[in-house]
């Protein structure tokens, strides 16, 4: 098997990731997952696909993350390895990944601000006088 190539996105974060197989090693911008996200959630966040699967073991992850928050780049690296253990055995990882809703993309984003407003909803204290 080769490298499989996959994005992933939320909000302004691209996850570019590159799975081969191997023992299990996340890196995601040249470092080690735990040093790159020091939050226990949030790593358990980008191994959900691969938790989900039991293939924790067999593949090794390499992420270009860019742009966004910290939570954002999180899920963005989480939908791109969905997509590539949906490269790599489809009939048997697609059920399982689509279920727990790790392929569907999250379209919420944050709105524009307005002209004449302090922000996108937000008016103008309104004086009568």
């Amino acid at each position: 098997m080769e490298v499989i190539n996959t994005v992933g996105r939320r909000k302004a974060a691209v996850a570019r990731v590159f799975l081969k197989p191997g023992n299990g090693q996340i890196t995601i911008n040249r470092k080690a997952l735990d040093v790159y996200f020091p939050l226990e959630i949030l790593q358990y966040e980008v191994k959900q696909p691969l938790l989900a699967t039991n293939t924790l073991e067999q593949f090794d992850v390499t992420i270009n993350l860019d742009g966004g928050g910290i939570k954002g780049q999180a899920e963005a690296a989480r939908l791109g390895i969905a997509r590539a253990l949906c490269e790599v055995n489809a009939e048997e990882y697609r059920s399982v990944l689509k279920k727990n809703g790790f392929l569907m993309r999250d379209p919420r984003e944050v709105e524009r601000k307005k002209p004449g407003q302090p922000g996108a909803r937000r008016k103008f204290q309104f004086s009568k006088r």
